[in-house]
């Protein structure tokens, strides 16, 4: 007895693998096959969600794979080409196309069954021919017997009266909570991550009579709820639209689960009786049931998906996006209606991002120059935010262009040139921070004296950011001649230094390697100096022509 059940064990255990293996081979066929008509499929969602889920269901049902659908979803939601309304409309449809996996292992029960493994000798000839068209087709077919050899397998380890047909039927005796198998169905889908190999077990083993129809009912609704991890898995990581399509996804196949087995629980005979009758077969009937819960649970579900999309953006907040709100200090859109009042608070706010890039400028250079990288992570963020502020204050700006006076309008055009040029510094002690970790990483670091000939280069430069600070704080053009003296200084230092780098190279005190380093944040530092001559003569000419002199 226990060799026999042991000996259906490893039958088992051998078809469900060969039946993943079909599963997995026709899927990547049809991948290969259908690919790119997927990806045009996914860019003509639309926001109707119906066509969504169309578009998810055939997608699914093309490639035989909801994780594939969900992943390239999720993929398209974190690059911003879907909105978390389309992706949750795809994803939905996505779980409807795979239960034709199911109705393909309900052709088990047919007596044409026998015939389709002949397919798998077709489709390994195809394999072998060169072109890659014929050789997809291959694929498919030799996975679709390869999917049925699996299948045949697994009927076999459940013969009529063997040992661990028995001990199921027994096990399953005792195991009769509703809520229980939906656990033992969504557990096992997850682990071995496909809803398509849930259920094909567990209409073989109904079909089989190792299982009750009723207990198959509450474990497919099990398995619709564990598809979900291979979403989970792909979206690890990713935005908060990601997380937020996820939560979604998860919440619609949890409740509509749960709903749907104290549905069964309630009218259990009725439905046992109707779908072991109405399909023929109960292998068919099991695989039908799941085809009609998820067009119903879809159907259910699509009016309400607007409003639901809308709560779970208010539930999961996007942290980045409130981050760099913080970010903003000043302007007001409640003030657009007090452009005298706005204009004030746009030279704060300009005032403020300058700052910001001041800081930034500064962590930038420590890190090229003395390689300390304690604050990179505070640098990334207010980059972040400076980016931030930029277009918040060139937004507010446009707005504002169309309440201000014809005095005003100049000041406008300043802060447009203004914001641009302090962006571009923000973008430079990026550079810093870049060019920084590669020169860790490459074991390079600045001489001593490069680092004391880049001191008396930033003296310069820091000097140009508080005159151009002090003047935006004060609103007043002071110190422009001044300015304008210091970026020719910085003008003349980078011809002198780069001399005396390539004199240090010459005469092999200096890593060769290090000369595009050092060349490279030279220019740069340089440029930092042009946009903060910039910055200073925009306050009396709007393209900050550094030719004006004050008065």
């Amino acid at each position: 007895m226990i060799e026999e059940i042991i000996t259906s064990i490893i039958t088992l255990l051998v078809g469900a693998a060969t039946f993943l293996v079909g599963m997995n081979l026709m899927s990547g066929g049809l991948k290969k096959s259908t690919g790119k008509s997927v990806k045009r499929l996914f860019k003509k969602t639309e926001n109707n969600r119906f066509i969504g889920m169309g578009i998810g269901a055939a997608a699914t049902a093309l490639v035989q794979s909801s994780a594939a659908t969900s992943v390239m979803t999720i993929g398209f939601i974190s690059a911003g080409v879907m909105t978390v309304f389309q992706g949750v409309s795809v994803i939905l449809g996505a779980y409807l196309g795979t239960t034709a996996t199911g109705l393909l292992v309900s052709l088990s029960s047919l007596n044409i069954s026998k015939y389709l493994l002949l397919v798998t000798v077709v489709g390994v000839v195809l394999m072998f021919i060169k072109k890659d068209t014929v050789k997809n087709i291959g694929e498919i077919l030799a996975g679709l017997g390869v999917l049925f050899v699996g299948l045949d397998l697994m009927k076999g380890a459940f013969p009529d009266g063997g040992e661990l047909t028995k001990q199921v039927e027994s096990l399953f005796e005792i195991v009769k909570n509703p809520f229980l198998l939906l656990i033992i169905g969504t557990i096992f889908t997850a682990l071995v991550q496909s809803s398509s190999a849930t259920a094909g077990i567990v209409i073989v083993m109904v079909g089989q009579h190792a299982i009750g129809l009723a207990s198959g009912f509450y474990l497919v609704l099990g398995a619709t709820v564990g598809t979900i991890i291979t979403t989970v898995l792909a979206g690890i990581g990713g935005n908060t639209n990601v997380k937020r399509t996820i939560a979604i996804a998860f919440a619609d196949r949890l409740i509509c689960a749960i709903i749907g087995t104290i549905l069964v629980l309630i009218f259990e005979e009725p439905f046992v009786n109707f779908f072991s009758s109405a399909f023929g077969t109960l292998q068919f009937g099991l695989a039908m049931f799941l085809v009609l819960y998820n067009i119903l649970f879809m159907v259910l579900v699509a009016p309400f998906l607007r409003p639901i999309v809308t709560i779970f953006e208010k539930i999961i907040k996007d942290k980045e996006a409130e981050a760099k709100q913080k970010a903003i200090h000043f302007i007001d859109d409640r003030l657009l209606n007090t452009p005298a009042v706005a204009m004030e608070m746009v030279r704060k706010e300009v005032t403020n991002m300058l700052k910001e890039s001041f800081i930034n400028y500064k962590l930038g250079y420590e890190e090229i120059v003395h390689q300390k990288f304690e604050a990179s992570k505070e640098l990334e963020d207010r980059e972040d935010a400076i980016d931030y502020i930029n277009n918040r204050v060139t937004d507010y700006l446009i707005q504002l262009s169309n309440k201000v006076t014809l005095k005003d309008e100049s000041s406008i055009g300043s802060y447009f040139h203004m914001v641009n040029d302090i962006e571009r510094i923000g973008d430079h002690a990026v550079n810093f921070h870049e060019k920084a970790e590669k020169m860790s990483q490459d074991d390079l670091k600045f001489s001593e004296n490069a680092q004391k000939e880049f001191k008396t280069m930033t003296t310069v430069i820091e000097e140009m950011f508080e005159i151009v600070i002090n003047n935006l704080e004060t609103n007043k053009f002071e110190n422009l001649q001044h300015l304008h003296d210091l970026e020719d200084q910085t003008d003349k230092l980078k011809l002198t230094l780069s001399d005396k780098h390539f004199e240090r190279i010459t005469n092999k005190k200096c890593h060769i390697e290090l000369s595009p380093f050092y060349s490279t944040f030279l220019s740069e530092l340089e440029r930092v100096a042009d946009h903060l001559v910039n910055i200073g003569y925009a306050f009396v000419h709007p393209t900050g022509d550094e030719e004006v002199k004050e008065n």
